[in-house]
């Protein structure tokens, strides 16, 4: 694994860090901010150790006994090792480097615009399971359109998924058995932990991508 990847996985996945990883990040960036400046007296640390923007914790020192860059390769070595399926690795389709983030659909280094796989945006309001009838992500539309084949993008909300749109239904009743006039996406491939996640989210106030291909 190179500099690049790991510092993407870092960026864009901060939630598969552990609580110890995420505390030696916080650690290295406020001492790089204090500088040369004396690390426990001075205002701004005295100010940085009453956040927890420092610490002594001597396993979150030994994450960084190496150097920070080497920190960076272990724990996202970690990561693909314990949960390869949670991260997105965003391609350019045509020279095959890695995109700025995992929603990118324009070429950081050879230009190239992959814009054209959206087929609409469709705004996350809530999700509901029926029996015998599955998962149903609820919305609406806001741009475009949306057919059964498609795919939804759930990568903004968090999961690294882009589930196949099984069947499209209207004015389907919410978690309470109350009618809604939102537009439901029917789909089989979400399993009992993502489904959840999503659950949990409730609304969400940035659209998600509807796309032709994934």
């Amino acid at each position: 694994m190179n500099k690049e990847t790991a510092r993407y996985i870092i960026i864009r996945f901060p939630n598969l860090l552990t609580a110890d990883e995420r505390m030696a990040i916080r650690n290295s960036m406020s001492l790089q901010k204090l500088g040369d400046k004396d690390r426990r007296s001075s205002p701004h640390a005295e100010f940085m150790w009453k956040r927890g923007l420092l610490t002594d914790n001597p396993v979150v020192l030994d994450l960084l006994k190496y150097g920070y860059d080497a920190f960076e390769l272990r724990a996202c070595e970690r990561i693909m090792a314990e949960c390869p399926e949670k991260v997105f690795f965003n391609y350019c389709p045509q020279c095959k480097r890695l995109a700025r983030t995992p929603y990118a659909r324009q070429c950081r280094y050879c230009g190239h615009d992959w814009h054209e796989i959206i087929a609409g945006k469709f705004m996350l309001y809530s999700s509901v399971s029926i029996t015998r009838r599955g998962f149903f992500i609820l919305g609406e539309i806001t741009e475009g359109d949306a057919r059964t084949g498609q795919f939804l993008d759930l990568t903004m909300l968090g999961l690294v998924r882009k589930p196949k749109i099984n069947s499209i239904e209207y004015a389907i009743k919410d978690a309470a058995g109350q009618p809604t006039s939102y537009i439901g996406f029917g789909t089989d491939e979400l399993d009992e932990e993502e489904m959840n996640y999503i659950r949990e989210q409730g609304s969400f106030g940035t659209p998600l991508d509807i796309l032709k291909e994934r």
